[in-house]
């Protein structure tokens, strides 16, 4: 299939995992994932144009055509619920971006179902009409509220609802952040499913995922004293790629080298630290809940997770500065940043964000997965930046690199970026999405089930793609993806279970003019990085 064919095709999937016999039986994808965070079961963003596998119970529910494609709800003159799923999944999570349109009186609300046995029986975490969030329980009658909390969210806003269901315990979190926690035996297991009680609304990017170890159960605590200080971290070999290259008056990346280091386990903690001026050594322990969308990180500083499983859910981290119409790179851009060694869950927004002339960024050993929209973004004249050895999955917009077709002023003559190492698991699109970096290095990183494309290199860009192992993968690189061709070199690649390659063509700077690197052979990468790749494999 030529790729901008494949641009246009469903983007529903139902994830086939044990024990849930009897699934949807409509136009779906089904394929085996592999646990790592959790196990997807459903997601659904309405891009094919059509409710299919959805049930309804009052209400005026269609997928909206008059923009980007939503589940709306627009009448507000009925108790009105969807439905989908199997009464048989029990211990998960149920996510969607929820925008409430209007309300029709007091004691309204708008929200996201779990464990619904029918249209009368389910378990829900709502927004209300008079500012709160409730967990409800509603079992052949009328809601009864579980617990209420804060976290309103004014018509009109998007915000993302997460409610948990695992055992007796019901958790509800407002854009990342835990606002309602109840518990309650009597539903068990169940379908997932959104509601609109006598309200208008808007839904978006549902997904469904087991649930496994113990959520965070806090946002923002503590004061804005750093922890005491500890010894220096060991940073290990340098980077290799361009945050190894000497340029822009940085030679290299050495993050917090030379800097004291603190350990943070608190979200008031963690914001202290990345906002300090000069070098700093950050030791992030267990998973810290931020609130959302996205915080920024000062220059100079290295932040590392202790062991395998630590890391950061619900906001994000920005290494930038604010927007602006630049084209060169200003005397006080954010530069010299490590981030190693993190888990990343649920963000309400990108998970790394890189943008306005941060250079010398590495990105190394981390775990990726069910964030709202880029997982590791690059763009606004960022450039100097390595990603390596991280594991992405459970997620579809995986990365970009440059955000807009209409930004050349800005981007060209920037965006160099290296991936290696990188293990791009089941993530169908964005793998990465590229435009006008030039020379973008893409090499001996693992493409997996991307049912969408590998590397597309547009709108004048330069890539090339060496030494990868493509697995399955619907087009593994292209230059007439989407807008403006790119140039792309293709060579050394593997490719298993894939008939189609995709286009290429063009000269592109040779990455070797910037930096040594040495291509391993590409048989050999599947099984690297799948060893070798995310967390927990760093002496941190």
């Amino acid at each position: 299939m030529h790729a901008n064919q494949s641009r246009g095709r469903p983007r529903w999937r139902l994830v086939a995992v044990a024990g849930a016999a009897g699934m949807l039986a409509a136009a779906a994808i089904t394929v085996a994932m592999p646990a790592a965070f959790a196990d997807t079961l459903l997601t659904d963003n309405f891009e094919d144009g059509n409710s299919s596998g959805w049930s309804t119970s009052g209400g005026s529910w269609a997928v909206a055509t008059d923009g980007s494609r939503v589940y709306r709800q627009s009448g507000q003159s009925s108790d009105a619920r969807t439905l989908t799923g199997t009464t048989s999944w029990s211990d998960y999570a149920v996510q969607a971006r929820v925008k409430p349109t209007g309300f029709n009186g007091a004691n309204r609300h708008v929200g996201v179902i779990a464990r619904a046995q029918s249209s009368s029986r389910y378990y829900a975490l709502v927004v209300t009409s008079t500012g709160g969030v409730q967990l409800v329980k509603r079992d052949g009658s009328a809601p009864v509220a579980l617990a209420s909390g804060s976290g309103a969210v004014p018509v009109n806003t998007w915000a993302t609802l997460r409610l948990e269901a695992t055992g007796s315990t019901l958790r509800g979190y407002v854009n990342g952040s835990l606002s309602v926690q109840a518990t309650d035996s009597v539903l068990s297991a169940g379908r997932v499913g959104l509601a609109a009680s006598y309200a208008s609304a808007s839904f978006d990017d549902v997904e469904v995922a087991t649930v496994t170890g113990t959520p965070p159960t806090g946002g923002p605590t503590g004061g804005p004293t750093l922890p005491p200080t500890g010894p220096p971290l060991d940073p290990g070999a340098p980077p290799i790629g361009f945050a190894g290259v000497f340029a822009l008056g940085q030679n290299g990346t050495t993050g917090g080298a030379g800097g004291p280091t603190v350990t943070v386990s608190t979200a008031a903690d963690f914001l202290t630290a990345i906002s300090q001026p000069g070098p700093l050594n950050i030791r992030v322990q267990g998973m810290i809940a931020l609130p959302g969308p996205m915080h920024d990180v000062m220059s100079d500083k290295t932040i590392v997770g202790v062991g395998a499983s630590s890391g950061i859910t619900g906001g994000g981290l920005n290494i930038g500065l604010p927007v602006s119409d630049a084209t060169s790179p200003p005397a006080n851009a954010i530069h010299n940043v490590i981030v190693r060694n993190l888990n990343f869950r649920n963000t309400v927004d990108d998970a790394i964000n890189v943008q306005m002339f941060s250079h010398h960024i590495w990105i190394d050993h981390n775990d990726l997965s069910a964030g709202y929209d880029g997982l590791i973004d690059v763009k606004r004249g960022a450039s100097y930046v390595t990603v390596s050895w991280n594991h992405t999955h459970h997620h579809t917009k995986n990365m970009l690199l440059g955000h807009d077709d209409s930004n050349a002023a800005q981007d060209t003559g920037y965006l160099k970026v290296t991936y290696h190492h990188n293990w791009f698991d089941r993530t169908p699109q964005r793998n990465p999405r590229v435009r006008f970096g030039d020379p973008v290095h893409v090499f001996n990183n693992y493409f997996v089930y991307n049912t969408d494309v590998g590397v597309a290199c547009q709108m004048n860009s330069g890539c090339v793609v060496e030494g990868n192992y493509f697995e399955d993968v619907e087009v593994p690189w292209s230059i007439s993806y989407s807008g403006t061709r790119g140039r792309l070199v293709a060579r050394n690649n593997v490719l298993a279970g894939t008939s189609e390659p995709g286009d290429s063509g063009g000269s592109v700077t040779e990455p070797s003019s910037y930096y040594s690197y040495t291509v391993a052979d590409p048989n050999s990468i599947r099984a690297t990085v799948m060893a070798g790749s995310g967390t927990g494999k760093l002496p941190f």
